[in-house]
Formats: structure tokens, sequence, C-alpha cells
């Protein structure tokens, strides 16, 4: 391909991203809690092998359009945007589907490219009907490597057409016949928190850590909404978001905007009832002692937990600090520690705050930024399920 590329084929590319994120809605949100989702994301971690990686074009102008230092900024800018136009986990997921895609066709003696319905029909039944000692793949995983496929499809100028008989035909009846209420991730509640909480020692990587959870439980945030924070807005690249610790009658808080899934949405976190639970002490304090003032929020520490590093933490850390706190603090002992680890994820943090918050539906809806209430009360592992009688009301 050429090193040139024309306007119209950058609002295009733009376009064509951003219809294919759509696909995934907010049931990514959902499949975060799909036990099989994860158990399958951990067979993607092994490294993946460059020469399974077909590389998209890169943004460039056409042959026949005389470059220009103008035209030459335009191309860096839109590449610059195209690689935002998706998370980078999104893109990680993305490159595994592909690379997985091709490896797959290789062993059937076909290639990738160009998309042919038939043999894609085949790759998802494949999936959900594995030969071998294979695990079959959840509903939810098989939709999320379908729509990592159209993706790469689209970067590579083809379009791969989900409705097409070969394709939709096949994903509906393995949906009919495999398909099955998500396996959610416990809850983390009020006394689990605080137990959590308390088996962190005060040395300056206890402070990251105290803060990290009780942000992380009282603003019902994501563990990549947890790391992507900086402490001012546009301070680094990678920022998803950023602080601001502000007074008020009540007490003030801290207030959180982020860059999250569903576009830009504030977070206020009150503070608490006492500074050993206040999520917002624990931020001023981590700040504080580990000198930060600029950058990222939750940044490494030493490996003697004395001193704070430059480097951005990475979500893995939250999701092991959780389940390292759950053990320590012996929460649901009647289970063997395997099990245990397993109930528990990032995701337990939104949902104990969403089954713990005694407060209007609507204004739990609006702190997860959820769009609609059904998927707020996925979350919601404790709720009065009866509260309002239709049988009754109907005169039964």
């Amino acid at each position: 391909m050429s090193d040139k590329f024309a306007l119209s084929d950058i609002i295009e590319y733009a376009s064509a991203q951003s219809q294919n994120l759509q696909i995934l809605g907010e049931t990514v949100d959902a499949e975060d809690e799909n036990s099989n989702s994860l158990r399958s994301a951990r067979s993607d971690d092994a490294p993946v092998d460059e020469g399974d990686q077909e590389k998209p074009d890169a943004l460039a102008l056409p042959a026949h359009v005389a470059g220009s230092g103008t035209l030459d900024r335009l191309v860096e800018t839109a590449r610059d945007y195209a690689k935002r136009a998706t998370s980078e986990n999104t893109l990680r997921a993305y490159a595994k589907d592909w690379a997985h895609f091709s490896r797959w066709c290789r062993m059937k003696g076909t290639e990738p490219l160009p998309p042919s319905p038939e043999m894609i029909g085949l790759y998802l039944v494949d999936l959900a009907a594995p030969t071998g000692n294979a695990s079959a793949l959840s509903v939810s995983t098989i939709d999320r490597r379908l729509s990592g496929l159209t993706w790469n499809y689209t970067q590579r100028g083809f379009t791969l057409d989900r409705k097409n008989r070969h394709i939709a035909t096949v994903l509906a009846g393995i949906r009919r016949k495999h398909a099955r209420p998500p396996v959610q991730k416990e809850a983390i509640l009020r006394d689990d928190i605080l137990a959590m909480v308390a088996t962190l020692p005060f040395d300056l990587r206890g402070l990251r850590d105290r803060a990290i959870l009780l942000l992380g439980y009282a603003g019902g945030l994501r563990r990549s909404e947890i790391v992507s924070l900086d402490v001012h807005k546009d301070d680094t690249l990678e920022s998803g978001g950023w602080t601001e610790i502000m007074d008020g009658k009540d007490g003030g808080g801290a207030l959180l905007t982020l860059n999250a899934k569903t576009g830009w949405r504030e977070v206020e976190i009150g503070r608490g009832s006492s500074d050993q639970t206040c999520p917002v002490h624990a931020l001023e304090q981590w700040l504080h002692f580990a000198k930060i003032d600029f950058g990222p929020v939750f940044v490494r520490t030493s490996r003697d937990g004395k001193k704070a590093l430059e480097a951005r933490l990475n979500d893995k850390h939250v999701a092991r600090l959780i389940k390292q706190a759950v053990l320590k603090a012996g929460i649901r002992p009647e289970l063997p520690e395997k099990e245990r680890l397993a109930l528990f994820s990032g995701h337990s943090l939104r949902a104990g705050l969403a089954s713990s918050a005694e407060v209007d539906e609507r204004y739990v809806q609006k702190h997860l930024g959820h769009a609609s209430a059904e998927m707020t009360r996925r979350y919601q592992r404790r709720r009065d399920r009866f509260r309002v009688n239709l049988t009754k009301a109907a005169g039964l």
C-alpha cells in the first residue's frame, strides 16, 4: 500500500470503527462477569506469534496525491485519532481473535482473506462444539470473537456481513442450544471491603492499595477506570480521566471525570463517616505521602514499598489485589481457595456498590454510567424483588 491517504478515506475509516464498536454495546460490561469468558481470556494470554497477525494497512495518502507538509500532518493526526477510536484492551482482544482465527484457517487448509461466510460459520461451530480436548466457549465469548473478526476485516478493507445466512443462522442455533444466564461474580459488600482494607499495611504500597479498594468500591469503578486516572486533566496522553478534591457544606469529596465505555461521565465520591473508611481521605493520604502532584494517580512502588515510581499501574494489579485481600480477610472461608479466587474479580467492586447502596435505583444507574436500569439490576446481587407486587395490584 502507498504511503498516502485521502481525507475521505480517513472519515470512512473512523465511521467504520465507530459502527463496529457499537456491536459490543453494553453487553461487554456483562461479559466481564461471565466465568467462561474469563477462562477463555486466560487461555488466550499466551504470547501471540507475530507471524500469526496480519497487519492491517496503515493510514496513508493514495499514490496519485502529492504529499505536502499540511497533508502529512493530517495523516499523522488521523493515525492518532484512529488509535484512540478503540481502547487498548479491546485492540488486544481483537488482535488475539484474529491470530486465533488465522491459525485455525491454516490448520484447515484455507486462508483468512478474503472473508468467507461459510468458513466463518464453521469456525463458530468449532468454537461452540470443538473436537478433542478443547473446551467449548461461551456464547458471549463466541459473539465477541465474531465482533473481533468483523473489526479486523474492516481494517483490511473487507466487509463481513454478520447477517449472512451462513453466519447468522449458525450463531442463532448456537445461542438457542448453548445460551445460559451469565455466571456473575460475587459482590464485595460493606463488611467485606472493611475486612479487606484492614489487611493492608501502612507503608506506601499499603496506602496505595487502600485508596484503590476504597475509591473503586465507592465509585463503582471498573479496574481500567481506576488505573487510568490522572491527577489533572491532560497530564498524560493515555489518561482516562482525572480527579478533583472539592470542599462543600456536606463535607465535599472527590469528583472523578472519566472517559469510560459509554462516554464521558462524572462520578461524585463523598467523604466517608470516618478517616479509616473514607475513600477521599485514602486518596489524599496516598497522593501526599507518595508526593504525586502530576501524572498517573496510581503508580508502581519500589520493592520495599517505600518509594513511588513513575510507571502507571496495570489494571491487572487491581484484580490481583482484590483476590489477595479476599483471601487474607477470610471472606467465604467455607469454600476451597480456588473457588474463592474464582468468585471475585474487579467487577466485584461495582457489584458491591450496586448491591449495598440503599438509595433510589436511578442514582446507582447514573453513578455506574449505565444506559439502562436493566444493566444496573444485573449488578444488584440483593434487592427487594417483590416490593412492587403486580399480582395483588391486578386484584389477585
